[in-house]
C-alpha cells in the first residue's frame, strides 16, 4: 500500500476500499470479490448514476462536471459504511474525483487496476448490454490520474486473475488471516 509509512492507513476491512480504473477495467468483479472476502457489502458506481448521465454515456458522451452528484453520492454511501468497511467500484479517473470521495470519506482506500489500451477496447466490445459504449474508451484514459505518491492504495495489472488480485491486494494490505476463506 503507498505510503507504507502512513500509520493513519485504516485496517483492510474496516474502512471503505475503491476500486478504480477505466472501462472495462474489472472494477465491478474484483470490487465484488474483495468485497466477499473482506466480508464487507459492496456497492456498484453505474448504480449511482441518474438517467441523463446513462443516456449520455450511451451516446457516446463522455461525462464532465455532470460527474459531481454522481460522485457525491458514492462519497455518501463510502461515509455510511467507514466504521464497519465497504467496497465500492468507481472509476475515481481523476484525483479531483478522488478528492471528493475522500471530502466524505477521508479514510478510504483505492485499488487501481491498470492495464493495457487494447485490452480494454476488447473487454468493452465484448459486453453485451452495457451503457458504455467503447468508443469511450480512449478519453477514459485521456482523463485517467494515476494515484499520487500520497495517495493511500496501490495500482495492480487487470490481467492477472480476479483470485490473485484479491491476494495481492490482501497481501499489500496485510490483512489479518481470522476471517474464513471463502475462497479456498
Amino acid at each position: 500500500m503507498n505510503p507504507a509509512e502512513d500509520s493513519a492507513a485504516p485496517a483492510p476491512g474496516t474502512a471503505p476500499l475503491v476500486v478504480m480504473g477505466v472501462t472495462g477495467s474489472g472494477k465491478t468483479t474484483v470490487g465484488a470479490a474483495l468485497s466477499r472476502r473482506l466480508r464487507v457489502p459492496f456497492a456498484d458506481a453505474d448504480d449511482f448514476h441518474d438517467e441523463a448521465n446513462i443516456a449520455k454515456m450511451s451516446a457516446g458522451i463522455p461525462l464532465d462536471d455532470d460527474r459531481l452528484p454522481w460522485l457525491r453520492a458514492i462519497g455518501a454511501w463510502l461515509a455510511d459504511h467507514a466504521a464497519t468497511g465497504g467496497v465500492a467500484s468507481c472509476s475515481a479517473l481523476k484525483r479531483s474525483y478522488r478528492d471528493i470521495l475522500r471530502e466524505s470519506a477521508p479514510t478510504v482506500s483505492f485499488v487501481h487496476l491498470h492495464g493495457e489500451i487494447d485490452a480494454v477496447r476488447r473487454r468493452v466490445a465484448g459486453r453485451p448490454g452495457h451503457f458504455m459504449p467503447a468508443s469511450l474508451v480512449d478519453s477514459q484514459f485521456r482523463t485517467l490520474e494515476p494515484l499520487g505518491p500520497d495517495e493511500h492504495g496501490i495500482v495492480l495489472d487487470f490481467a492477472r486473475p480476479v483470485g490473485e488480485l484479491v491476494e495481492a491486494y490482501l497481501a499489500a494490505a496485510a490483512v489479518p488471516r481470522t476471517r474464513p476463506d471463502p475462497y479456498p
